[in-house]
């Protein structure tokens, strides 16, 4: 008897079920009987495809990385750096909106640190470099004023990631975020030294190119409280 292929809809759907299991119950909420159960197939499938929970979880944060990698490699370099890296603020935008579960769930979920190879730190960093890149562009191109290009990167990084924690929480309505994602980054494009009438062409060149906001309704109660 020939052996049973491993069928990849079966993997991609254990993927995004384990995703949400994570994002909407917490780690503790993913176990093996109960992702089997909502994929609707048997626990030896997680094994077949994955060797076991916890390669599972890291395939997890590596697809959500991988997703997120092709947003950003989606922005192609231009003449105007800086609008390509606010180009690369939206994609990351767009990446956890239409992933919500896997965005989560890839900062959320990590093996404990005794179990952690060498390669588990690495998951992640190359769409970080894409970042870090994108800034060194301003920078070579003296848009921005000479520096090390990794700090910047990191507030960039961790502004929109702020953002969307609340969008995803329900706090943020998307309109607001975006709003708010634009004036952070160009608050650091400004503190960074770039000039503030060329910078304004740059993000209103991107507002042209990817269009109004989506204006999804949102539960979120943020806007409602504090909206005069």
């Amino acid at each position: 008897m020939s052996p049973k292929i491993a069928d990849p809809a079966v993997r991609t759907a254990l993927l995004e079920n384990a995703a949400r299991l994570i994002a909407t119950e917490g780690t503790t909420g993913l176990t093996l009987r109960r992702l089997a159960e909502e994929t609707g197939t048997s626990t030896m499938a997680v094994y077949t495809h994955f060797g076991g929970m916890q390669s599972l979880r890291d395939e997890v944060r590596r697809e959500g990385f991988a997703r997120l990698r092709a947003h950003l490699e989606f922005v192609e370099a231009t003449n105007d750096p800086v609008a390509d890296l606010a180009r690369l603020g939206r994609e990351y935008h767009d990446n956890a909106r239409e992933n919500p579960h896997l965005y989560r769930a890839m900062f959320m979920d990590r093996a404990p640190l005794e179990n952690l190879e060498a390669s588990d730190d690495e998951i992640g960093l190359d769409t970080f470099d894409l970042l870090v890149a994108g800034v060194r562009r301003c920078m070579d191109t003296g848009r921005f004023s000479p520096a090390d290009p990794v700090p910047l990167a990191l507030q960039l990084w961790s502004a929109a990631h702020g953002v969307m924690a609340l969008v995803l929480s329900g706090l943020l309505e998307d309109d607001l975020a975006l709003a708010t994602l634009d004036s952070t980054w160009r608050n650091l494009c400004l503190a960074s030294g770039d000039d503030p009438a060329r910078l304004d062409r740059s993000l209103a060149k991107v507002r042209r190119a990817v269009g109004a906001p989506a204006g999804r309704p949102s539960t979120g109660r943020f806007d409602a409280r504090h909206r005069g």
